[in-house]
């Protein structure tokens, strides 16, 4: 496992998959759920990801 803002690219170079019946072409990605005892941890949590250097994060809420 990667240190956060230690992420490395080693998976761009995969090759590209044929698209299915409905054109639609699929790309393995990977992600981290991360629970947050409140919306303040939350923010806290986003920005320290932005510093280390991520850039493709999402926030839910649910």
């Amino acid at each position: 496992m990667e240190k956060i803002g230690q992420h490395s690219g080693a998976q761009r170079g995969a090759a590209k998959a044929s698209p299915g019946r409905n054109r639609y072409r699929y790309r393995q990605q990977f992600g981290i759920v991360v629970i947050c005892d409140n919306e303040q941890a939350q923010e806290r949590a986003y920005a320290r990801l932005q510093r280390a250097g991520f850039r493709k994060l999402k926030v839910v809420t649910v």
